[in-house]
């Protein structure tokens, strides 16, 4: 109890230490916008790396709260900063910045860094990140839905960015009008467990709901808030946006959606469901098991008949989530508060691991495409072998990762995964869900088949600048090398995790 007492520091209405990187993000990326009104044509590279930089100095914040390992509380409760919320914080930044470093040239020759307000791009992914951090350190519902509202709003605008492009319209309205559906589920759900409990504080829902709140009105808006979670994470059935905006929107804008939104819908899954209905955990975990397997179904399945490699990484993630969804049900089966830290920071780690593979997978898209050409086809990937070695092997390693082949990080996310589903006694799920893999590995092999052995369609040298043939590289062996050195970031995530349900 001391310890706790230690680490636990008292809530404050003016400590703003815990906020420090959302203040400082906020200020950088208005300066950012009134700055790149005054920048044109090739200047405009300011504004690219100001962005940068205004990562590197959000990361400076979160690794000092880090290291500190405190759990600090501030705004009366709305807003908490421990271990896990700036882990996932730094891997955040992490995925924007490489997702920046890959979109410079793409955007650049579609027209999306061009004319009055060419700084959009870089500004509006700032702005959804701003909407990640306060997801991810939300201790309250309103502070929580207010960080998804502001993300979902810049992703709905990044993805029209290319006003001209029908394709991109199309999928801006798909994304949007479901995306509305969903955060009217979430706020629905919300109010009902508000009704329930007379309280918007994850901690004092948590306690309430524990101490005989009525467990139907509980329900019922358990219900409606799981949907509205499972739509940001592209979870069976509430998937159908997926394919569609994956395929229509701008490949960076697509990256910028499917790579570190990932991390925040975990931490929401975590601060909600895990700290603020722990006492509910019969009923959600049956709601997310039923997620899990379908989103494993589904995806796997329907990935195979897809000849179009975004919507074929779309259904990726969506079977990639259903082990996520897996791991989170695993914490709370049977009762076995045991397997709690080992079962969500195997979740915490897959989440991790398929943001990371995601970045590589989409990058590598990107920079086979050039101006007027999209290298959207699996086909456009042939002889890639022969025209790049190198960014070949990157591929390859990134689908066989995703495909969960070791010594690949995608193994170890899976293998954490079945080990804590096979701890709760369910060994029949832990077989569906290595089927399901098996499966799987059809589609992405497919691809690596493609790049190896058919022809070239183009011979052409593949142009790319210095900055993202680096990221690349290192996004490529930093998959292979935390497969076969696991153990640092898997550890990571299992104290983060323990400090986060201790306090």
């Amino acid at each position: 109890m001391n310890e706790m007492n230690n680490t636990l520091l008292a809530a404050t209405d003016t400590n703003l230490v815990p906020v420090y990187a959302e203040i400082f993000l906020l200020i950088a990326a208005s300066a950012i916008l009134l700055i790149d009104m005054y920048l044109k044509g090739s200047r405009r590279n300011v504004t690219y790396y100001l962005s940068l930089l205004t990562l590197v100095g959000c990361a400076v914040f979160s690794w000092a709260d880090f290291n500190s390992g405190a759990t600090v509380y501030t705004f009366n409760h709305m807003y908490v900063s421990d271990p896990m919320s700036n882990l996932l914080k730094l891997f955040t930044y992490l995925a924007v910045g490489i997702t920046l470093i890959y979109s410079r040239q793409y955007a650049t020759e579609r027209g999306m860094l061009s004319g009055n307000l060419g700084g959009e791009f870089y500004v509006l992914a700032l702005f959804a990140m701003l909407g990640q951090m306060i997801m991810i350190s939300g201790n309250s519902m309103l502070s929580i839905y207010l960080g998804l509202e502001l993300m979902s709003l810049s992703l709905y605008a990044l993805v029209a960015l290319r006003r001209d492009h029908a394709t991109s319209t199309e999928a801006a309205m798909k994304y949007f009008i479901l995306g509305a559906l969903a955060s009217g589920f979430l706020l629905y759900g919300i109010s009902m467990i508000y009704g329930a409990t007379g309280s918007l504080d994850v901690n004092q829902i948590a306690a309430r709901a524990a101490s005989g709140a009525n467990s139907t009105i509980l329900v019922f808006g358990l219900v409606f808030v799981v949907a509205g979670m499972a739509f940001k994470l592209g979870a069976v059935p509430f998937h159908m946006w997926a394919p569609d905006v994956y395929q229509g929107a701008p490949t960076a804008v697509t990256l910028l959606l499917g790579g570190a939104p990932k991390l925040a819908a975990f931490a929401m899954l975590m601060r909600v469901l895990v700290e603020g209905l722990p006492s509910m955990a019969a009923d959600w975990q049956q709601m997310l098991m039923v997620l899990a397997v379908l989103s494993l179904a589904i995806g796997n399945l329907t990935a195979i008949a897809q000849t179009n490699i975004k919507r074929l990484l779309a259904y990726s993630s969506i079977a990639q989530m259903g082990y996520v969804l897996l791991a989170m049900m695993a914490g709370v089966v049977g009762g076995d508060a045991s397997n709690m830290p080992t079962a969500y920071s195997a979740a915490m780690y897959s989440s991790i691991t398929y943001v990371l593979t995601t970045l590589g997978s989409f990058g590598l898209i990107m920079m086979l495409a050039r101006s007027g050409f999209e290298a959207e086809q699996i086909a456009d990937f042939k002889g890639l072998g022969r025209r790049s070695p190198w960014f070949a092997i990157v591929m390859t390693v990134l689908m066989f990762s995703l495909a969960g082949v070791p010594p690949m990080m995608g193994f170890m996310a899976k293998w954490a995964v079945l080990q804590a589903v096979a701890n709760t006694g369910m060994i029949w799920l832990a077989v569906v869900a290595v089927l399901f893999s098996l499966i799987g590995a059809f589609y992405y092999l497919r691809v690596v088949k493609t790049m190896w052995f058919d022809e070239a369609a183009d011979t052409s040298p593949i142009a790319t600048p210095a900055d993202m043939r680096v990221a690349l590289s290192i996004n490529g062996i930093a998959i292979l090398v935390l497969g076969v050195v696991p153990g640092a970031l898997l550890g990571t995530c299992l104290q983060a995790i323990r400090a986060t349900l201790a306090a």
